[in-house]
């Protein structure tokens, strides 16, 4: 592999370790200020994603730029390949993690009680937390990672998550059969915490696509 091809595919594996931080720790600020009940925090994490939509805009544009000026071989094509769709999972979690702020600013301020389930949507919080953690740490630390052994891990995150999931349906069902004037909301917030168990199964696209560029096979992102 020439040089400068390697040093290109540095500067893009910099790139994307930036935007899964930003990403990370956005989501991390969010799950303070619900803790909290900050709306600095809120906006303070939706602020900081304000410019991921360009930021991935300018890997992809350095992703295509590498496949147009250095005809990478198979190994190297199944690598990129998986960079362009990573960037495209990365956005849409910071996209949730942008919409779910702003929601639960306004759910805090309304007349929903979320003492009930507060634990719960917590634990849904961290959960999704950790497996982007999972996610940024191995890829900022790609040689030193056991891909197999973190996929794994996201895996078990992933499942943890869709039961708490399961169990905030029927809690919050249980709020709108005894709380009828407020169902309108609850449901809101219910769609809005949905966010939170989509950005864990983006997470696992991701460690999907990471095994796929490390081990070949066929790709697996679609669920």
């Amino acid at each position: 592999m020439l040089p400068r091809y390697e040093e290109q595919l540095d500067h893009l594996r910099e790139m994307i370790t930036d935007i899964l931080k930003t990403t990370y720790l956005a989501s991390e600020v969010s799950l303070e200020a619900y803790q909290r009940q900050d709306d600095d925090l809120f906006m303070q994490s939706v602020s900081s994603l304000k410019n991921l939509q360009n930021t991935a805009n300018d890997i992809d544009n350095e992703i295509i730029k590498t496949f147009a000026l250095f005809g990478p071989e198979a190994h190297e094509l199944r690598l990129l390949v998986a960079y362009l769709k990573m960037t495209n999972e990365i956005v849409r979690i910071g996209e949730g993690i942008k919409k779910y702020s702003r929601r639960m600013k306004e759910h805090c301020e309304s007349e929903c009680d979320l003492t009930p389930v507060n634990s719960t949507i917590i634990q849904l919080h961290k959960s999704t937390l950790t497996a982007l953690r999972l996610i940024y740490e191995c890829y900022a630390d790609l040689d030193g990672c056991e891909i197999e052994e973190f996929y794994r891990k996201v895996m078990v995150e992933e499942s943890k998550n869709d039961d708490l999931f399961s169990i905030l349906e029927k809690e919050i069902l249980e709020q709108i059969i005894s709380e009828t004037e407020l169902a309108t909301q609850y449901v809101r917030v219910l769609g809005t915490l949905r966010k939170l168990e989509r950005s864990c199964d983006r997470s696992v696209n991701i460690a999907s696509l990471m095994l796929y560029a490390q081990q070949g096979g066929q790709m697996h992102v679609y669920s």
